[in-house]
């Protein structure tokens, strides 16, 4: 899905990505690039990264002209892909992206904000006190704002939904019968960086948030918008208070997770998982559909369909009840 909401400044010739990040062009083509993207949705004249053995198979299948990745993996990369080789993959892939997204990096107040009674919404939404609406809003039929929330610039919210009180919403997709509980903060970037000697370097965060039908987020949950993908809440999903969604997270549908979860970025999980609370989930995993994961669990590991675990790591529950009998 192309973003809708940070501009892109491309194209731009491969020479000018590479000398701009002080990486050597090993005479390749000063092609023009149009966007820079994840493996799974990179398209001809775009350039992607690779830099784990874990998303091997699907740089096998990309449709990429370019991917920044090291020796190791650049014969996973298809004949249509030429490789850029570097020592640091993901320090270069936030570069390129900056370069592309200049605008993703800062997540400062929306200065474009009004109050809600000074906008198009003033009869169209019932709205408590002190909402603030930001540009490029649009709102449905039938819903509801809690006092105290912003909806900054860059949100789409569909029909019939409510958005309680001190609420804060950017960048993000939310469609039908949504119910957002009270303290949420969602769209805004995710925690990525590199040290840098004395500094830091942000990861830019060119992705949004996308809300489907029937969820609903519980009070003082927090759901960061994606890198380079989207981060997904899939139908008739139910999130408990206090939750952390961290960036590019794809939640199933039907899923059931309870208080004070935390997801690592990255991570997918299938159809009707269930979570118990204060569970933990890695990044970089795949959780499978039907898995029940016990409170307090550890997840390090990819688990199968159908699977129930529970502990740390997280293990087969009936032998983790064995053990701790």
């Amino acid at each position: 899905m192309t973003n809708p909401f940070f501009k892109n400044t491309g194209p731009h010739n491969l020479n000018f990505l590479l000398n701009s990040i002080n990486l050597k062009n090993d005479n390749l083509p000063d092609d023009k690039i149009t966007d820079i993207k994840d493996l799974n949705s990179s398209k001809k004249n775009e350039i992607t990264f690779l830099n784990s053995k874990k998303y091997v198979d699907i740089a096998k299948k990309t449709n990429a002209s370019y991917c920044l990745t090291s020796e190791i993996y650049q014969s996973f990369l298809p004949d249509n892909c030429k490789a850029i080789i570097t020592d640091k993959v993901l320090l270069h892939t936030a570069q390129i992206t900056k370069i592309f997204y200049p605008d993703s990096i800062t997540d400062d107040y929306d200065s474009t904000v009004k109050d809600a009674n000074e906008t198009e919404f003033k009869d169209k939404v019932k709205f408590g006190k002190n909402v603030l609406i930001g540009e490029n809003v649009k709102i449905g039929a039938n819903c509801l704002i809690g006092h105290n929330s912003i909806i900054e610039k860059n949100v789409n919210i569909g029909d019939n939904c409510s958005i309680g009180s001190n609420v804060i919403i950017k960048n993000s997709l939310i469609k039908n019968n949504v119910h957002i509980l009270d303290g949420c903060v969602i769209g805004k970037k995710g925690f990525g960086f590199f040290p840098n000697k004395n500094s830091n370097l942000r990861y830019p965060q060119i992705g949004i948030v996308i809300i489907e039908d029937n969820v609903e987020i519980g009070c003082g949950s927090t759901i960061d918008r994606g890198s380079l993908s989207n981060t997904i809440i899939g139908k008739n999903t139910y999130l408990d208070n206090q939750i952390h969604v961290a960036h590019n997270v794809k939640i199933g549908e039907n899923c059931i997770v309870a208080g004070q979860v935390g997801f690592a970025g990255s991570s997918i999980l299938g159809n009707n998982v269930m979570i118990g609370g204060q569970a933990g989930i890695s990044g970089h995993l795949k959780i499978g559909n039907n898995v029940q994961i016990g409170g307090g669990s550890g997840v390090i590991k990819n688990i199968p369909d159908n699977s129930k675990v529970m502990g740390y790591p997280s293990k087969d529950l009936k032998k983790f009840i064995r053990e701790n009998k």
